[in-house]
């Protein structure tokens, strides 16, 4: 199981996931939505897209590696029904927020586009983030009655 210091991975990189992911897809918003700031949050946009994507990934995979340690051998019934919850919206979570962050690059890439593709562009960008906020907050509510037994 990876660790730091004697505590799992995974507690610690879903904590920077929950606040980072959805500040990167309200970012994102902003950037889509609001021409004013557009230029002023074209590369803040892309980094944090970069790093939300990056920490899902880490999230998931933590995640695995801390499911499959031997501490959940005895776990059975309902909080391991909790468990695979949380699993399934994680999977779920890091296709959502990959096409979010792939996007979100093209639109920053072709950010001096006009018309019909920067209006796709923009569309693409708002539903791929409000997908990722609600992915996010059903992954982790889910994690959170999973760990806390609500």
């Amino acid at each position: 199981m990876w660790e730091i210091r004697g505590l799992p991975l995974h507690v610690l990189v879903v904590h920077a996931t929950v606040v980072l992911t959805p500040l990167a897809a309200i970012m994102a918003i902003a950037y889509a939505t609001w021409p004013r700031y557009r230029e002023r949050l074209r590369w803040p946009t892309a980094a944090a897209a970069v790093i939300a994507v990056a920490l899902v990934w880490a999230a998931y995979l933590s995640g695995n590696n801390f499911f499959s340690s031997s501490r959940f051998d005895h776990f059975s019934g309902a909080i391991l029904d909790r468990i695979h919850t949380h699993q399934s919206y994680a999977r779920t979570l890091r296709w959502i927020a990959s096409a979010f962050g792939v996007v979100t690059l093209v639109a920053v890439w072709l950010h001096s586009r006009t018309g019909p593709t920067r209006t796709v562009l923009a569309v693409l960008v708002v539903v791929g983030a409000v997908l990722t906020l609600v992915w996010t907050f059903l992954t982790g509510e889910a994690g959170s009655r999973a760990v806390w037994g609500t």
